[in-house]
């Protein structure tokens, strides 16, 4: 996250940065998403498989519960769930003239040496990330490089690489093209609502080969970008490239949006419309998500930071999104993006003790709502759901969570058969439903499926398979655990419904 963006988060949301705000809020720490083990955190950063682990770079303050001494923190884990929690891997580095902080970029193994960094025969890695330096008012791409599994990194001397002497000009995504025998960087220019192109043999030397911008949603600044090959279906001579930018949601909210096209390492050609518009998430909170590196089997895999809303969390702030599967997919429409939860975690899942399980089968619900906590199981705001609607006469059927009968509170996951809309509504003190949230989907073959995961204050749902996702953020009361399934002003049929309670998958 940029400096702009900061500066109107903290005019927006002046409490979430008191230095006097130091209540521990542990009710709302995630179980089953990354969060530092205290301070502010915001954008993933170097994503990269490295020897059977999953490392994590991160924006962070080391310092204090909010923004700033930009660094980038490290954690690695071995099943995307538990982390293990390592020192600053490349912090702020301060002299007698200047700061400059670390913001955000990207890892990559650089497996044939062409940097040279390497050592004793073994593959560098090499992080390429925006050098900010704000008493310049300067914004270039530096490189560092580690030798020691990505623990440690040393600047190169010859930094910066690229600089065009811009205010705003930031966030490097690197690819090695192997038709081309060369890295690809794309970079943002915020302001000017674009993308350039730069190509480079050795990680050290760039040239730029073209620009790409002005298309899509340009209503705010375009920032963290990456660009991944994909198969289309599956089928390798179906090859489209998606390129991802973090701008708005289609309400303007924060949010990203994505292209799909051809690239031939200067040119990206959209498949779409310049005026066409395609968002990644259609809640308020999910951004700076970029693509994980070196994954085996040629998996793609992306992971995002829920950027935090007015409600502050203490020791920590700012959580990561569960890790998303991507895949392009060919319809009616054209080719669209598809994100699914990583199968990574299915067997996390299927390990659950069957205490920890829950099935429903062929369930007809009319006019009413099912309680599904009976007892003291599902009461931890840790579930993960799965479960298929067969539409029928009700005007909305869906989910309640985060219920809480006594002040009559609770979060409405809801799809009103009218509209095609699904929306996250919230209920404080049984006043009127506030909608927070919303996207259009219709039903696939009469059925709407819905992935739920709810954990602790974060709530993701994948809809039909991940045709479209909403990301958003509750912070309920710690007793505020109840959840149902309801229908209103008619039926519905619950075809299938299988919830996991994931609140002590941790070790």
């Amino acid at each position: 996250m940029t400096k702009h963006l900061f500066a109107l988060l903290t005019a927006l949301l002046p409490i979430a940065v008191s230095a006097q705000d130091q209540t521990p809020t542990p009710q709302w720490r995630p179980v089953y998403h990354f969060t530092p083990a205290k301070n502010w955190t915001n954008d993933p950063n170097g994503l990269i498989y490295l020897n059977g682990e999953y490392h994590l770079y991160y924006q962070h303050n080391p310092f204090e519960n909010k923004w700033g001494h930009m660094s980038w923190g490290h954690a690695t884990s071995k099943d995307l769930v538990n982390w293990k929690h390592l020192p600053v891997a490349i912090p702020e580095i301060e002299t007698k003239d200047t700061t400059t902080w670390i913001f955000s970029g990207c890892a990559v193994l650089d497996t044939k040496n062409t940097s040279g960094f390497g050592q004793n025969g073994k593959a560098p890695l090499v992080a390429i990330y925006t050098a900010d330096q704000p008493k310049q008012q300067l914004e270039t791409q530096f490189v560092a490089y580690s030798n020691d599994g990505g623990a440690s990194f040393v600047q190169y001397a010859g930094n910066p690489v690229v600089n065009i002497r811009k205010k705003d000009f930031r966030d490097p995504s690197v690819v090695w093209m192997e038709d081309q025998q060369q890295w690809i960087m794309t970079v943002a220019v915020p302001h000017e609502h674009k993308l350039q192109f730069y190509a480079s043999k050795n990680l050290r030397d760039w040239t730029l080969q073209g620009e790409f911008g002005n298309q899509g949603d340009t209503r705010k600044i375009w920032e963290c970008p990456s660009m991944t090959p994909l198969f289309v279906d599956g089928d390798p001579a179906k090859k489209k490239w998606l390129l991802m930018i973090s701008s708005g949601n289609q309400d303007g909210a924060t949010g990203m949006q994505y292209f799909t096209g051809d690239f031939d390492g200067k040119t990206f050609t959209n498949d779409r419309p310049a005026t066409h518009q395609q968002f990644v998430d259609y809640g308020r909170t999910y951004y700076a998500a970029i693509p994980y590196n070196n994954l085996p089997d040629g998996r793609e895999m992306m992971l995002g930071w829920l950027m935090p809303f007015e409600t502050p969390t203490y020791p920590w702030r700012g959580q990561m999104s569960i890790p998303r599967d991507l895949a392009l997919k060919s319809g009616a429409d054209g080719v669209t993006l598809y994100q699914q939860p990583s199968a990574t975690l299915d067997k996390i899942l299927h390990a659950l003790p069957a205490s920890k399980k829950l099935v429903m089968q062929q369930t007809d619900i009319r006019s009413k709502e099912i309680p599904l906590n009976k007892g003291d199981k599902f009461n931890a705001n840790t579930n993960w759901i799965d479960l298929t609607f067969a539409t029928g006469t009700a005007k909305e059927f869906g989910l309640k969570l985060i219920q809480h009968k006594e002040t009559k509170s609770e979060a409405i996951l809801g799809y009103n058969t009218a509209t095609n809309e699904l929306y996250v509504a919230t209920v404080k003190d049984g006043q009127a439903a506030v909608t927070t949230d919303k996207l259009t989907v219709k039903p696939v073959n009469g059925k709407i499926r819905l992935q739920v995961l709810l954990d602790k204050s974060s709530l993701e749902v994948f809809v039909n398979g991940g045709e479209k996702v909403l990301t958003t953020l509750l912070f309920p009361d710690a007793k505020a655990t109840g959840w149902s399934v309801f229908a209103k002003d008619g039926d519905v049929r619950l075809e299938t419904l299988k919830a996991w309670n994931l609140e002590s998958i941790t070790h």
